[in-house]
């Protein structure tokens, strides 16, 4: 495997002994362009809803409503359960099955949270899990241009921005 590629494929055993961390989450994972979004928010509160509309405009689903992390070298890697993957919760629809990738990198966190509640100008902010850190947003997903605003805030992420541990960022919330 080349030096900087990033194993994606589920955990596997070496004997006993599991080779790496893993937390099981409950969120929904969409691969923007190959990179890993994950999407938080309490029940009801539209990560399907959103990650339906990045799906429509071709992002391709990881995982919803559980969400398999994997802590990898530095960074954080979204699998789906084996039970729900390529499957898709869609209100008013039902469990439909849609275009999947296996696993991506998470790239981005995206904290589902009211408008009133989201700051025009926020300071930078992370989300930690697995001793990892993950670049973090806050949109409201009924905006009509939260799908918009994800993409950009994609875009302008580098590359190679999941868990960048020696940049200093305000931890979000709880672990997991």
């Amino acid at each position: 495997m080349a030096k900087n590629k990033v194993n994606l494929a589920p955990p596997r055993k070496r004997g006993r002994q599991v080779i790496r961390d893993e937390r099981l989450i409950h969120a929904t994972c969409v691969a923007i362009d190959g990179r890993g979004v994950l999407l938080r928010g309490a029940s009801g509160s539209g990560k399907s809803d959103l990650a339906l509309r990045l799906i429509d405009e071709g992002a391709k689903l990881v995982a919803d409503d559980q969400v398999r992390i994997a802590g990898v070298g530095r960074k954080l890697v979204a699998h789906a359960p084996r039970t729900i993957a390529g499957k898709m919760e869609v209100r008013g629809v039902g469990i439909v099955t849609v275009g999947t990738k296996r696993a991506a990198a998470i790239a981005l966190v995206v904290e589902l949270t009211p408008r009133a509640r989201i700051e025009r100008m926020p300071q930078p902010q992370s989300w930690t899990c697995l001793g990892r850190r993950v670049p973090k947003i806050r949109l409201d997903p009924f905006d009509a241009s939260a799908s918009a605003k994800l993409r950009l805030a994609v875009r302008l992420r580098p590359r190679d921005s999941s868990a960048d541990e020696r940049t200093p960022a305000k931890t979000g919330g709880r672990n997991g």
